[in-house]
């Protein structure tokens, strides 16, 4: 693991922005039972975690993309870091709402862009990567620009989420992940080393898990 992959996950468990259960598993809204919790957002309260968020997503973008033109951020959790990167590159924002807005315009982009632009977009975590796939369909049906990829925080490394990614054909990076978290977090003892397999069972089948 690299050393803002394990940074991040460092940060992550300190402040409680993702959380480990074994023994008392988290309800997702999905109805899934899940040893892990994350909310990312929690790093916008921690002035030295956030800025470091937004040097590495910016460093990430700068090696992954060339060219860019507008900075994207995904509801909920992808628009403020993706405004603090676009700030730190001095490059034009807009963001994607969850739904379209169900009034005016009844637009799901909001802000200004060109034809012909290219767009990265921000996220904060990639689960099945079916809400920020939805965000780039969006864009490109609202707009007339390219979106050449996404960058997120953290991925819990699902296997159905790299192929969303494929067969949309969206290249997505993330600055950390799933094994990363497991490792750091035995590491530095925020759980017992035997609850690693189980942790690892939950992510080969994340809906089953916990139902038997």
């Amino acid at each position: 693991m690299d050393a803002i992959s394990e940074q991040l996950a460092k940060y992550l468990l300190q402040i409680k922005a993702i959380q480990l259960s074994v023994q008392k598993p988290f309800t997702w809204a999905s109805g899934w039972l899940s040893p892990v919790y994350c909310d990312n957002r929690q790093i916008l309260s921690y002035p030295d975690i956030r800025n470091f968020v937004r040097d590495s997503l910016t460093s990430t973008l700068k090696e992954k993309f060339n060219d860019v033109d507008v900075i994207a951020g995904v509801a909920t959790g992808g628009i403020a870091v993706g405004a603090l990167v676009a700030d730190q590159l001095q490059k034009p924002f807009i963001y994607v709402r969850s739904a379209p807005k169900g009034h005016g315009m009844q637009k799901s982009v909001e802000g200004h862009v060109e034809d012909g632009q290219k767009v990265v977009m921000i996220e904060d975590l990639i689960s099945s990567g079916k809400s920020s796939l939805q965000a780039v369909e969006a864009i490109r049906r609202e707009t007339n620009t390219d979106v050449v990829g996404l960058i997120a925080l953290f991925t819990y490394g699902f296997e159905t989420a790299d192929d969303n990614f494929k067969n949309s054909n969206v290249p997505f990076y993330t600055l950390s992940n799933y094994k990363t978290l497991i490792s750091v977090a035995i590491k530095n003892g925020y759980i017992l080393p035997e609850h690693e397999e189980v942790l690892n069972l939950w992510r080969k089948n994340p809906s089953q898990w916990g139902r038997t």
